[in-house]
């Protein structure tokens, strides 16, 4: 089954550290020429304004996508799609999983505080039974990095993938998920790294397509898978880990007390966490 990103969901609570998710969610929905979903959750009986969202509109003219006074007629001839939606509830984990389950998005696109902010989310038992419902591929973007697309210039920057993988659950999906992701920016020159920890000749076998500009080298350690993976992200730059989750509980529980989850928690680049 391939992997796609043309419908995409990214939940925004307005602030400044949520802008280089937002940039991600919105120049991936550009390329794919598809949707692009921002939902905001409220409190109860609280009003919030249209203008509140993140300004779509004024992102793409800062870009160079459009230009300065488009109309929202411009952003749909991009082949754009956006929906602003507010809905409320004293906790937003299970309005936002409702949301996924509902609506079924390829693509979710979330800030995160690390570890303080995802142990909050990962920890609130009232999404758990949502959360096993919804298998969806999530890209976490922590606040304190800049990410593969500035929230600037637009501007891609997508030139290392690091791709951990193990036997279980199997690391293609995960591969292809890097494939399409690096093709939709339209990077011409990317450095895909697998990396195993284990014992030589126990690593599973990937199939990365050949392409102008593209390598790719294959790394087998031993010792702590965690450690490894955050070491090797620092000696090579790494803009943007993937990993394959169990995915068998839902885009939060897939990640919940996972190698996947331990290295979100520490590492300096967006986090791709792909399902089997």
């Amino acid at each position: 089954m391939s992997v796609v990103f043309d419908q995409i969901f990214h939940p925004t609570d307005f602030s400044e550290g949520n802008q280089s998710a937002m940039a991600h969610a919105l120049r991936l929905a550009e390329f794919a020429k598809g949707e692009i979903s921002l939902l905001h959750v409220t409190e109860p009986n609280e009003d919030v304004s249209w203008s509140a969202f993140p300004p779509v509109r004024k992102l793409l003219q800062k870009w160079g996508t459009l230009d300065d006074g488009a109309s929202h007629d411009d952003v749909s001839e991009l082949g754009l799609k956006v929906k602003k939606v507010v809905r409320s509830g004293k906790k937003a984990v299970p309005v936002i999983i409702k949301y996924v389950v509902d609506h079924e998005p390829d693509l979710i696109v979330l800030s995160t505080h690390q570890r303080k902010g995802l142990a909050r989310w990962l920890n609130d038992s009232t999404a758990e039974p949502i959360a096993r419902s919804s298998k969806v591929t999530t890209l976490f973007v922590p606040r304190q990095v800049n990410g593969f697309i500035s929230k600037e210039t637009g501007k891609v920057m997508l030139h290392r993938i690091l791709i951990p993988v193990s036997q279980s659950p199997m690391p293609q999906r995960a591969v292809e998920a890097a494939i399409q992701l690096a093709e939709l920016c339209g990077s011409p020159e990317v450095h895909f790294t697998t990396l195993f920890v284990g014992k030589e000749g126990d690593q599973p076998s990937t199939d990365i397509p050949e392409r102008e500009g593209w390598t790719h080298e294959s790394l087998v350690w031993q010792g702590d898978v965690v450690d490894h993976i955050l070491s090797t992200c620092e000696a090579q730059d790494t803009d943007l880990v993937v990993m394959a989750t169990d995915g068998q509980k839902g885009f939060l529980d897939a990640v919940r007390g996972s190698v996947t989850e331990q290295v979100l928690h520490q590492v300096k680049c967006p986090l791709l966490a792909v399902p089997r």
